[in-house]
């Protein structure tokens, strides 16, 4: 019996350790990602004050008409309007391009905001922006971007921060949290387990999965529509 009692506390420790050890893994790549982020959040109206070489549109979801989910819209109106104010003379919309033509959230999204009246040629299409850190790494490697202005909605900013400032660039955000959204709650769970995945992918300096030739922001932004 005292024999039992003593394995079974043995596991019991080690249970805890595991779900300490666990919980650190998660906490402390979120707070590092979520606190050194906030302070480059900023307004719309700071933002205009500045000039930036470019703001980047993190995709989300479309519909099959090609129509901007609620979430996407937000990104890209929030976005249209700082072109337009000024924040930025190029516009890189990156997102997932599935390579087949039911869905592409760029050709997409390039589409929304030229409706909007921004000229075509100053919209830059990611077509190989696979994920948040893919984004980021190739805004800056293919793109060459020093200064964005990433547009996304505050709990996904942290990130997309994060991720850029760890390819080299000098990047700030602007919060796009227009609407409240149907599925918030499983937004901010998913972001917890994302945020220690790309702590990892920017302290071992992943590679994008795909890389390009060089695109200079200088140059139409339609050389990337396909």
């Amino acid at each position: 019996m005292v024999a039992g009692k003593h394995i079974m506390k043995g596991i019991g420790i080690a249970v805890l350790c595991f779900v300490v050890l666990a919980l650190i893994t998660i906490a402390v790549p979120n707070a590092i990602e979520c606190i050194g982020s906030h302070k480059r959040i900023v307004s719309a109206s700071d933002a205009q004050e500045q000039q930036h070489d470019c703001i980047i549109v993190l995709g989300a979801s479309v519909y099959p008409d090609g129509s901007p989910s609620g979430i996407l819209q937000d990104r890209l109106d929030t976005a249209i309007d700082l072109y337009r104010a000024g924040a930025a003379p190029k516009i890189i919309m990156s997102g997932d391009d599935k390579s087949d033509t039911s869905y592409d959230e760029v050709t997409n999204m390039k589409a929304y905001a030229v409706e909007q009246g921004v000229p075509s040629e100053d919209i830059f299409c990611d077509h190989a922006g696979l994920c948040t850190y893919d984004s980021m790494y190739r805004a800056a490697k293919v793109f060459g971007a020093e200064h964005p202005l990433i547009v996304t909605q505050t709990y996904h900013l942290y990130r997309a921060i994060y991720d850029a400032c760890g390819q080299g660039m000098d990047a700030e955000g602007v919060a796009s949290d227009l609407h409240s959204y149907s599925r918030q709650s499983y937004y901010d769970i998913r972001e917890i387990g994302a945020r220690v995945s790309d702590f990892i992918k920017v302290h071992i300096k992943a590679q994008s999965h795909y890389l390009s030739e060089p695109v200079s922001l200088d140059q139409s932004g339609d050389v990337t529509s396909w």
